[in-house]
């Protein structure tokens, strides 16, 4: 979502639709009429007043409307906000966990008590980062006190209740990264696949990201000829929420709908992600689970950055005393997955502090979907090099790898070939550059698409030609095309990214949010008045003179920086990120590194994930896409408007 709409300036620039549509049937019944005589005659103004009960629209009839894109967070506030998760605290006791297992502290009132989960998304941390003058790991550490320290939320409420696990969306992020980047791969090496079913866990070229929400909605309700495109993958907020219920679910052996979880996010956009009916339970529930049950969510709340500093105001907790240093938890039930989701407690006993790191700058911050499939290919293709051309602006960049070609043509330039005349307007050195890129051959081309005005460019690319019936239009459209699609070598192409053919991609990473992930709609913001004094007292924010543009440059400096004190890794394992491959000792025990990232130790842990759950890995990882057609005025006539369609289909019509 666009930086500029928040829960109070509902006017983006997509526009919305003429009407909000809810089905009749479930409106709220009215309060029966008071009898009275039919015969009876009166005058209009005479009347009795009419007291209708307020019309609810619950999420999912929004999702079912496509009467507006994203203007439906006046909704979602109600429904998923910070007051909403002080309720939820409220109501129900936590669940206390002692060893992996729930202690019988409860007694009979187990039934009314939830084990609340929550995961917290690194932009999110870099906002409270640069709110605060502090590093981001230390950001991380106030919120997990917020959430799950004495000191936080448990501290008031009917119950006391907390958060008992707090991840980071950072690991399931490493999974979306190495399941992308194989479904890539796949989409590549598989060229036949121009319409690929929703069985099909592959998509068509080039691969679309969907871990925004915003422009998933998007295309779903304005763009439906871009769905074949989209990845299959679910974002690391889904992936996080399907693996807590999962594993928690039956470790414990409680129901679905007694783990809560909370994700803070960024972007409002993300509560219309936890929404969605394709990221329940019933997507991954054992076929041999017991008696059917109403659907339960993969993440049940979302909250934003803004929204988190809220929650601490209205419990009259003060977010900057909060301590910044590590808090203890309970072992995550599974071994292999508590290793994997808290690697820091791996390490609390020694001098090593293994922490996962954020995405360098060259990864940009959304999470580094593009930038981990660009290494994965220049660590599949040796001797590869990367170029990059930036658009009109800075939110489109154009991605190419290339290597040396097998047999190269000779160079006037570069060999003893024939000489020929040299042009007296370029330099030796830029016909010996020339001369070098002729001897090269593209093997994989890429893009970035932020912000929704580039967002419509790119559709607008995508969108197939239309038909024509006249005479001679199939010459017409076959020549229009091609002098569309013309080699970016031509004479007239200039040097700027999405010149060429948009279906020579591979691979284009879509943002609805200019600028990335750090600048998302729920963020803090340099002009935020409403948080209260006590929370923003004694910070940068008090400065005078920031725009938002230095205070963006702030919070990615926030995303991206690691001072020595919060080093990840010891220097003296900073040799293993730089191989790709670190052997195997017939153990399964090497590494292969890629990106900064064990991809082997990934995929063992997705394996396992698999296996002790019960549940296969495309249930599990991957969803579908789905095009909403709008009802709106539409209504008896359907049919008639539809057999109109039909008659002109085949040449006739009224």
């Amino acid at each position: 979502m666009s930086a500029i709409l928040s829960a109070d300036d509902l006017n983006d620039f997509i526009s919305p639709g003429v009407a909000c549509i809810k089905p009749v049937e479930t409106l709220p019944l009215q309060k029966p009429e008071e009898p009275h005589n039919p015969y009876e005659v009166t005058t209009e103004d005479k009347l009795p007043a009419q007291d209708h009960a307020p019309a609810q629209i619950s999420l999912t009839d929004c999702l079912a409307c496509s009467g507006c894109v994203t203007s439906a967070e006046a909704v979602l506030v109600s429904l998923q906000s910070h007051s909403e998760v002080l309720s939820t605290l409220d109501q129900h006791p936590s669940m206390p966990i002692q060893h992996g297992n729930i202690s019988e502290e409860l007694g009979n009132g187990v039934n009314e008590g939830k084990i609340f989960v929550a995961s917290v998304s690194p932009q999110v941390r870099a906002s409270i980062a640069a709110t605060y003058g502090i590093s981001e790991l230390k950001s991380g550490w106030m919120i997990d006190h917020l959430l799950g320290g004495p000191l936080g939320l448990a501290s008031g409420g009917s119950h006391g209740s907390g958060f008992t696990w707090i991840v980071d969306t950072n690991a399931m992020r490493e999974a979306c990264l190495i399941l992308g980047a194989d479904e890539v791969e796949t989409s590549i090496s598989s060229p036949s696949l121009n319409a690929p079913s929703e069985s099909t866990s592959a998509p068509k070229k080039p691969v679309l990201t969907s871990a925004c929400p915003g422009w998933i909605c998007y295309a779903e309700k304005t763009h439906p000829h871009v769905l074949p495109h989209l990845s299959r993958l679910k974002s690391p907020q889904a992936l996080t929420g399907t693996l807590l219920k999962t594993v928690l679910s039956q470790q414990l052996d409680v129901r679905p709908d007694q783990i809560w979880h909370l994700a803070v996010m960024p972007c409002f956009d993300k509560k219309l992600e936890a929404s969605r009916e394709e990221l329940t339970d019933i997507y991954w529930r054992p076929s041999s689970s017991r008696e059917p049950t109403p659907p339960v969510r993969d993440v049940d709340c979302v909250i934003t950055a803004r929204e988190l500093l809220m929650l601490a105001d209205t419990r009259g907790i003060s977010f900057p005393s909060l301590p910044q240093v590590p808090i203890s938890t309970p072992s995550f039930p599974d071994p292999i997955l508590d290793t994997f989701l808290f690697p820091q407690r791996e390490s609390q006993s020694s001098s090593h502090k293994r922490r996962r790191r954020n995405q360098e700058p060259a990864a940009g911050p959304s999470g580094g979907y593009l930038h981990h499939v660009l290494q994965t290919q220049l660590a599949n293709s040796p001797g590869g090099r990367l170029h990059t051309i930036r658009g009109r602006n800075a939110d489109v960049v154009e991605y190419t790898i290339t290597r040396p070609l097998t047999h190269p043509n000779p160079s006037p330039y570069l060999s003893h070939a024939e000489p020929r005349l040299r042009d007296s307007s370029k330099t030796i050195e830029d016909e010996t550059r020339e001369g070098e890129e002729k001897q090269e051959e593209t093997i994989f081309r890429a893009a970035r698409y932020y912000g929704f005005r580039n967002i419509q460019n790119l559709v607008r690319k995508l969108k197939p030609p239309r038909t024509r019936r006249l005479p001679g239009a199939a010459t017409t459209m076959k020549q229009a095309s091609k002098n569309n699609n013309k080699s970016p070598n031509t004479a007239k192409t200039t040097n700027t990214a999405a010149a060429g053919n948009i279906n020579d991609y591979s691979y284009i990473e879509v943002m609805a949010c200019p600028g990335g992930c750090t600048n998302g709609g729920g963020q803090i913001k340099v002009d935020d008045v409403g948080l209260g004094a006590r929370q923003l007292k004694g910070t940068d924010r008090e400065n005078e003179g920031i725009s938002q543009k230095q205070w963006l440059e702030m919070v990615d400096e926030a995303y991206y920086s690691m001072s020595s004190s919060d080093t990840e890794i010891d220097d003296d394992d900073q040799g293993d990120l730089n191989m790709q491959d670190d052997g195997d000792d017939g153990e399964g025990k090497g590494k292969e590194m890629v990106n900064g990232i064990d991809v082997r130790n990934v995929r063992n842990v997705l394996r396992h994930w698999s296996e002790s759950t019960g549940i296969e890995m495309g249930k599990l990882c991957f969803t579908t896409f789905r095009e909403v057609r709008s009802d709106v005025g539409k209504g008896a006539d359907g049919e008639k408007d539809r057999v109109v369609e039909l008659a002109g289909r085949i040449g006739g019509g009224w």
